[in-house]
């Protein structure tokens, strides 16, 4: 695959070994989406099928018209469900959720919201496509219409399946650290908070074209162009949260990231999830990924106060690109996710 922009070597190393939202290295999923469509011939979206693997843990799978395929999505349901609950939407890393690389495999998710009345909705899928709509379809990572899934096709459905109340959050890392402040952009009204863990809110300069490019193209080994067009397409700045960020006034914003220097959770007896990456390169590639990710958000930072728009950073003084650091992030957004949502603490 021919990249078109320079990629920096440490941006296409983790690429390659799969840091960017992932445990360890991993091939891309045979099929771009999750499940194959059993339903195609319906226009609008609907739940194709639900299963409960719990009274609390429910894999809902949903039809998108607009990439004709069922999405499985991964439900934990509020603790008390007499009354409607708002949802909160958590986006996995470059990975989409395959390959052991989803909230609930790699964090105590699942308890942290046992005692929350809270919606929790993971899509799996998406795959290195960055949860947009992409301009044309790609030959090796297909149909993705994640923009449209996520904001027209799936929230109506989720509200009906789900009995919620209408309001909703959004949280992502790594590579969906970035789609989710584009997501709440493009959708305004739709979220009323927004967390954003580990990512870099440029897509279109330089810097933040080649991290983008090294996701899809290096480790997705499709074709960015597909996505938002050539490197100087005006379709990539109006992606970018760092030059939109006026559309996140109003919202409750978490934003967090750390400098990269080995912390508590880069140690040989700190605990790991499984498929967890050799631990040299958790610490070296790792750490060289959320020293980008650091620069990214101190960028963001900046244009947000200059704005005068409000936000709770977190901005921790170590930690690697690693799972443990996002649940601990999860953990930290919470209070300022509750508030969006309407919840007490």
């Amino acid at each position: 695959m021919r990249l078109r922009s320079t990629v920096p070597p440490i941006i296409a190393i983790a690429a390659v070994l799969g840091l960017a939202g992932a445990p360890g290295a991993a091939a891309a999923p045979a099929a771009p989406n999750s499940v194959p469509a059993s339903s195609s011939a319906s226009a609008t979206a609907h739940v194709d099928r639900i299963e409960r693997v719990s009274d609390r843990r429910w894999d809902v799978f949903v039809y998108s018209p607009s990439m004709d395929t069922v999405v499985q999505l991964q439900v934990l349901r509020p603790a008390d469900d007499s009354s409607p609950q708002p949802t909160l939407y958590l986006l996995n890393g470059a990975d989409a959720g395959v390959h052991n690389a989803n909230w609930l495999e790699q964090t105590d998710v699942v308890s942290f919201f046992s005692d929350k009345d809270v919606n929790v909705v993971i899509p799996i899928g998406g795959y290195a496509a960055y949860y947009t709509d992409w301009r044309n379809d790609d030959p090796k990572l297909g149909r993705n219409k994640w923009q449209t899934f996520l904001t027209e096709e799936l929230p109506p459905v989720v509200d009906t399946a789900l009995g919620t109340n209408g309001v909703n959050a959004i949280g992502g890392l790594s590579m969906s650290a970035s789609s989710v402040l584009d997501l709440a952009i493009q959708s305004p009204g739709l979220y009323r908070g927004v967390a954003s863990y580990s990512g870099c809110a440029t897509t279109s300069d330089p810097v933040g074209q080649s991290l983008v490019r090294s996701i899809v193209e290096l480790r997705g080994q499709g074709d960015a162009d597909n996505m938002w067009g050539a490197p100087n397409d005006p379709e990539w700045a109006a992606h970018d949260p760092y030059i939109n960020a006026e559309g996140l006034r109003g919202l409750d914003l978490y934003i967090s990231t750390s400098t990269g220097l080995p912390g508590p959770h880069d140690t040989p007896t700190a605990a790991r999830g499984p498929d967890a990456p050799a631990l040299e390169n958790q610490i070296l590639v790792g750490g060289a990924i959320e020293a980008i990710t650091n620069f990214c958000t101190r960028r963001l930072a900046d244009r947000l106060n200059a704005l005068g728009i409000p936000a709770t950073y977190d901005f921790r003084p170590t930690g690697t690109h690693s799972w443990l650091y996002w649940q601990d992030a999860l953990h930290e957004s919470w209070p300022t996710l509750a508030k969006a949502l309407d919840k007490a603490q």
